[in-house]
């Protein structure tokens, strides 16, 4: 397997990879952690001719918490995810979610935003994403924009990003006091991806649900968020009825992909299966 020719370009500033995807924006592609970018190569399911290497730009990396919140750089890798103390005692839902991506090799090469960008309807970020009410940090040749979660999503390996666009990082509101979150998936044996995937963050007071948002990958042709079921648990215990009722509404929230390895019904069945045990789990 040997990749059609290309040219290479490695970027020096987000700017500069900016005006190479605006000079040639149907034939560039750009690599971060390649992870699926260099089998579509190999396997000649892509031909660009020109990849541009952003995978040295600084200003697309770190972690940085302060009182407004969350700011995580496009090229924050899965290990850097798993392994950040700071991030994990706000929001160990990071560390759940990390620890279930693939395998060590994929974890310390693979990005957040290149998994981000390149919408794979079974990846895990975006069900995090998208229960986490995050934003994501958009830089093209007419400067930044946010760009919600719930928004990015467009359909099969595509996203609201243009051309000459580049995702940069990813702002997560500051998580309020008694604010629980977990993350489930069903994992597709052979390639660790979900065949169904839960993401929720729920807050608590006094045995009510004051705040429940709940983000869904693996079952749709992309990510979505579960707004039915999440405004339904508002101002409710977390009854062993209000939990069966809540799956449902998740479960009849999308129309399910089928495949060799799982049915639509199949996939429904299991959205309401991993919403139970993810609310159990965040009621005990």
């Amino acid at each position: 397997m040997i990749p059609a020719a290309f040219d290479y370009v490695r970027a020096t500033s987000l700017a500069h990879a900016i005006g190479l995807l605006r000079d040639d924006p149907d034939g560039a592609k750009l690599l971060a952690g390649g992870h699926t970018l260099l089998p579509s190569l190999k396997l000649r399911l892509a031909s660009p001719a020109l990849l541009i290497d952003i995978g040295g730009l600084a200003e697309l990396k770190g972690i940085e918490i302060s009182d407004g919140g969350i700011r995580i750089g496009a090229l924050t890798t899965h290990a850097e995810l798993f392994a950040s103390e700071p991030l994990n005692k706000d929001l160990p839902l990071f560390r759940q979610a990390a620890g279930l991506i693939a395998d060590p090799q994929v974890r310390n090469r693979g990005t957040v935003g290149g998994s981000l960008a390149n919408a794979d309807p079974a990846a895990d970020w975006p069900a995090v994403m998208l229960a986490l009410q995050a934003e994501f940090e958009i830089a093209g040749s007419k400067g930044f924009r946010r760009v919600p979660a719930c928004d990015f999503f467009v359909d099969i390996f595509s996203t609201v990003l243009e051309p000459d666009e580049i995702l940069t990082g990813i702002h997560i509101p500051q998580p309020k006091s008694g604010t629980r979150c977990v993350y489930r998936k069903i994992r597709h044996p052979a390639s660790g991806f979900a065949v169904v995937g839960i993401a929720i963050a729920i807050r608590l007071t006094q045995n009510l649900v004051t705040d429940a948002t709940v983000g869904v990958t693996g079952a749709a042709n992309h990510a979505f968020a579960g707004e039915d079921a999440g405004d339904f648990l508002i101002g409710k215990t977390l009854s062993q009825e209000n939990i069966d009722q809540a799956a449902r509404l998740l479960s009849q929230a999308t129309k399910c992909l089928s495949d060799r390895y799982a049915s639509a019904d199949y996939r429904a069945n299991l959205i309401q299966v991993e919403l139970k045990r993810a609310l159990l789990a965040l009621s005990s």
